[in-house]
């Protein structure tokens, strides 16, 4: 009978360490185990710090071509996390965590601002707002300038004005042949109103005529069929969404936006954490936070990037509610040949892990996975969720258009430390620590383009897949039963080569195996 281990997983990295190795995803693979579970009956729910749930263990790279609202919607309605980048304005910024926290109306389906237009509005001047804005919406309630509800400005309105000199008053349903609600009424006799007399919308009213809330029936069906089971959701049924802050003292007045507008966890983002400006950073924002959360839900302060365990320690214990892990293995990240440092991934975040597992502060792997099994590695060695950035670059959610070369399709993805993105923007210069003279920039990454992916459904579908097979082949039913239970080898060039498609021709992309150009 072969005897297990008690601690395979630190004895494996023990050695490692006694032999001067550190590693990533490339270097290992994980031992198959007797198992008991299907994929399909595993469960993905983590956290991506102490009180920022996640349905799956994924969440979005806080770069300019990778996370603006549109992903971090969609990411939040897969169970997973957008965290919004920081080369915006402050208040651009905040606008697209509001779009997010406003895209879902709660537990019951009623928007509690809605978006009017004025009575003596143009249509013309509607439908730039509209663009400029990125409505995903056609109706409008139209009110004066006392709030008071007028009447609605549909799509069909809109699309059978001829003349866009006309103001929302002359084109609207008026009031008196729509369906209003008296305030207080409840869910489900608001549902039942919409159902009777078939009604996408239903205004909610106070006494005096004035919106006070304006009910979607796709929103109400989608609560009463459990449509909205799978997303990640705050305690009001607001999708979740982060953002990313520097470490400047004006980041206080981002970080005041952003709070304005419902932020769920903050990430002060920096290529190096482990100095004092961060340290000087959290005594600033810990504080503030506190303060916050006696008015509002809790709000989490993750710190990133470090690669080391001593480093770990020394920002939990300055208040740090997650930790991101992975300094210089991203895709388009030239940190460890520019400078020299950083440490191999998979290393890197088990030594980080056994930091976070002590003072129970959750681990993200941010950075160097390529394929979905390397979701389950990290995860494996010790992370609870993981960062993805060109792995989600390339849909169509990210932001950027599509362009043709080389007989594919494209999109741009680049690092916010490449020369590009530090001479667009000071962000991206304030996070790899360089001054204003564009001159002297020394880039820490590169820009690039990488194939374009489609929607981000199909491509989270293969992701999550992937993590699912994995943990049934570890025979792990939970994030942290494979954290607990992975068993790890070290595998030689020649494993690694067997471990990828060889000596065939692939004539079929497989949509969870991009073509890898012999990179392995």
């Amino acid at each position: 009978m072969f005897k297990r281990r008690s601690l395979p997983k630190d004895e494996f990295f023990r050695k490692m360490e006694q032999l001067g190795l550190a590693l990533t995803f490339n270097d290992v693979r994980l031992r198959t185990d007797y198992s008991e579970v299907m994929p399909h009956e595993v469960n993905l729910e983590s956290k991506f710090s102490r009180n920022t749930p996640l349905k799956i263990p994924i969440v979005s790279a806080a770069m300019d071509t990778v996370t603006e609202y549109r992903l971090a919607i969609e990411i939040a309605k897969h169970g997973g996390l957008g965290i919004i980048h920081r080369g915006l304005p402050p208040e651009v910024q905040a606008y697209h965590v509001g779009r997010v926290k406003h895209h879902l109306n709660g537990k019951t389906g009623l928007i509690k601002k809605p978006i009017c237009v004025h009575e003596h509005d143009t249509i013309n001047e509607i439908l730039e707002r509209k663009k400029k804005k990125d409505y995903q919406f056609d109706s409008f309630p139209v009110v004066n300038e006392n709030k008071v509800l007028l009447g609605l400005l549909t799509g069909n309105d809109f699309t059978f004005c001829d003349d866009l000199t006309m103001k929302a008053k002359e084109i609207m349903t008026p009031l008196k042949d729509l369906i209003t609600i008296p305030e207080g009424t409840s869910f489900e006799k608001a549902y039942e109103k919409m159902k009777a007399f078939k009604k996408k919308h239903l205004p909610v009213i106070d006494n005096n005529g004035k919106l006070i809330g304006l009910y979607s029936f796709k929103d109400i069906k989608n609560i009463k069929a459990g449509n909205t089971k799978q997303y990640n959701l705050d305690s009001e049924g607001r999708l979740i969404v982060g953002a990313a802050i520097g470490v400047g003292e004006e980041e206080l007045l981002r970080l005041e936006k952003l709070i304005e507008e419902h932020v769920d966890v903050i990430v002060i983002d920096t290529a190096h954490a482990d100095t004092r400006s961060v340290h000087e950073a959290l005594k600033r924002v810990i504080p503030y936070i506190k303060e916050i959360k006696r008015t509002h839900s809790s709000i989490d302060v993750v710190v990133g990037n470090i690669s080391e365990a001593e480093a770990a320690e020394r920002l939990i214990k300055a208040g740090a509610d997650g930790i991101r892990v992975g300094q210089g293995p991203g895709a388009i990240c030239t940190t460890r040949i520019i400078a020299g440092t950083g440490t191999p991934q998979v290393t890197a975040v088990y030594n980080c892990s056994k930091v976070g597992d002590k003072y129970g502060v959750p681990i993200n792997a941010d950075g160097g996975l390529e394929y979905s099994g390397d979701i389950t590695i990290a995860i494996a060695a010790g992370a609870h969720s993981v960062t993805l950035g060109s792995m989600l670059a390339g849909t169509d959610e990210a932001p950027g258009e599509i362009v043709f070369k080389e007989g594919r399709s494209w999109k741009k993805y680049r690092g916010m430390g490449s020369l590009e993105a530090m001479k667009e923007s000071k962000a991206s210069r304030d996070r790899y620590r360089q001054n204003e003279k564009t001159e002297d920039l020394v880039p820490e990454g590169v820009t690039s383009l990488v194939p374009y992916k489609g929607g981000l459904h199909k491509v989270l579908a293969q992701y999550i897949g992937g993590l699912r097979s994995g943990m049934g082949y570890v025979g792990a039913a939970t994030i942290k039963e494979l954290r607990e239970k992975a068993r790890f080898y070290r595998i030689s060039p020649a494993g690694r080569r067997e471990s990828h498609p060889h000596s065939v021709l692939i004539t079929e992309e497989a949509p969870n195996y991009p073509g890898t150009g012999g990179r392995w």
